[in-house]
């Protein structure tokens, strides 16, 4: 089941999309701008307080999706200006000291407004009541093999080997 939530931004008619979409236990966060919710820009020409300012904006689509802002597990970051990474980075640091997301910046030409410095982009991870499957981390060289099981990503069996090589000598599918 897909859950989706709009902000009543003239760019999501505009151009097609929602704020944030539900399937299962995953939120995905379309970029998300600085926005004053009058069509204006919040904070022209102060990265920190838009980088706050997108944080609070996707906070509430996922409040409205039953998260929050610890259950982000990825965060991107798309600014105008890399020499003024330190202010978008005190935002974000501010907000995940205690629940750390993997991150990613990304220097762009511009965005819709000129004065906009920063989008943000967010995948978040509820908690379930359901086990989730152990995923084996170990080195192409360490993992455990069984006779004739070649593991995948993740160390779940995948299919059978038709092979005369040891289990050592095949790559079973690891990226070093």
């Amino acid at each position: 089941m897909r859950q989706r939530v709009f902000t009543g931004s003239p760019w999501e008619e505009k151009a097609g999309y929602c704020r944030a979409m539900r399937i299962g236990n995953q939120i995905f966060v379309a970029g998300t701008a600085p926005s004053d919710g009058e069509g204006g820009t919040f904070a022209p020409g102060d990265a920190y307080a838009q980088t706050k300012r997108c944080f609070e904006i996707i906070q509430k689509a996922l409040q409205d999706l039953g998260g929050d802002l610890p259950d982000i597990v990825r965060t991107r970051l798309f600014v105008t200006d890399m020499s003024r990474w330190e202010e978008f980075a005190q935002a974000h640091q501010e907000l995940f000291a205690d629940y750390p997301p993997v991150n990613t910046m990304v220097e762009i030409p511009g965005l819709v407004n000129p004065d906009m410095l920063v989008e943000v982009e967010v995948e978040a991870l509820l908690d379930d009541d359901e086990p989730q499957p152990m995923l084996n981390l170990a080195r192409r060289d360490e993992a455990p093999m069984q006779q004739g099981i070649s593991p995948s990503p993740g160390g779940m069996p995948r299919r059978p080997i038709a092979s005369n090589r040891s289990p050592a000598d095949m790559d079973v599918g690891y990226l070093d």
